[in-house]
């Protein structure tokens, strides 16, 4: 094999990262929920002992798994709204792009047609400010699976990614239970092929090697032992995008003139929370950053 140019190698390490991190899937089979109220229901009552004891602070639990070329990750957040309230901060693309902007690695958002079909066109990129044309163009299908007073699902799906990076969908499903709450799950996984393998070998031999998820292996004299590789990334991103969901919902009755600067600083207070796993930038950085991609993606 030859060796890498710096430029190459650079590609091989964003590419990594993007198919690791900024992009999100539903797998063709639900985790635990199936894609019914009824299912996620069932979910909701095997859940309530990780709900009551995690190391979260709050009702929520994270998984992860991997099969040969995918990469899933699942979210599932007990939350103190009503399901109307959920549902009608996510139905609509535009919604989507407002929460997505959030994210670290998101640089651009619109609302646009995909296919002849409702999508949104997604620019993802590095944890730096940058240029649109230095980064990557996601193509999402937008579509409500299912739209009902008790129950919605809401999927994207694109077909390609770089570097050999394929099949990336989303799926945010909820559902009313008990005391006026919801319980909301978010899916996502992502195949590579034989490019995408060689860019994720890259980004976890460097950058990656130190980095960690959130399921606990085992305890090294009463500190935890954290999951790595692959599943760590898939794990840290999960919770990346749940965060988004969360502050942009925490903000849906802020006055408008507030609403966009207590959403970017309420994500960024909520990774902090997590340093070992999700601290990449400063404060200051990221709130100047997301200010001046936001006022990109409302102008064009």
């Amino acid at each position: 094999m030859t060796s890498l140019s710096h430029a190459n190698l650079r590609r091989l390490l964003f590419a990594a990262v993007f198919a690791a991190s900024c992009l999100m899937a539903a797998m063709p089979s639900w985790a635990r929920s199936g894609g019914s109220a009824e299912a996620l229901r069932a979910a909701y009552t095997d859940m309530q002992t990780q709900f009551a004891n995690n190391q979260f602070g709050q009702p929520l639990v994270l998984e992860s798994s991997e099969e040969p070329g995918r990469l899933q990750g699942d979210a599932y957040a007990l939350m103190d709204y009503p399901i109307a309230k959920v549902e009608g901060a996510l139905n609509t693309q535009q919604q989507w792009c407002e929460m997505l902007i959030l994210h670290l690695n998101t640089k651009y958002c619109r609302a646009a047609q995909v296919g002849g079909a409702p999508g949104l066109t997604v620019y993802i990129g590095s944890k730096n400010p940058e240029p649109l044309e230095r980064s990557y163009r996601v193509d999402f299908a937008w579509q409500v699976a299912a739209m009902k007073p008790e129950y919605f699902n809401i999927r994207l799906a694109a077909d390609k990614g770089p570097l050999g990076t394929s099949d990336y969908r989303i799926a945010v499903e909820a559902t009313s239970v008990p005391g006026n709450r919801t319980l909301l799950h978010l899916t996502y996984s992502y195949q590579y092929g034989t490019m995408g393998s060689l860019a994720m070998k890259t980004y976890l031999g460097t950058k990656g090697a130190d980095k960690v998820g959130f399921t606990v292996l085992s305890n090294d004299n009463g500190k935890p032992v954290y999951i790595d590789g692959v599943r760590g990334v898939v794990e840290r991103n999960t919770m990346r995008y749940y965060l988004a969901i969360d502050s942009y919902l925490k903000t849906v009755d802020t006055p408008e003139g507030q609403r966009q600067e207590k959403r970017l600083l309420s994500w960024f207070s909520a990774t902090e929370r997590h340093p070992r796993q999700l601290h990449e930038v400063d404060r200051d950085d990221y709130l100047q950053m997301k200010r001046e991609e936001i006022r990109r993606q409302n102008s064009q």
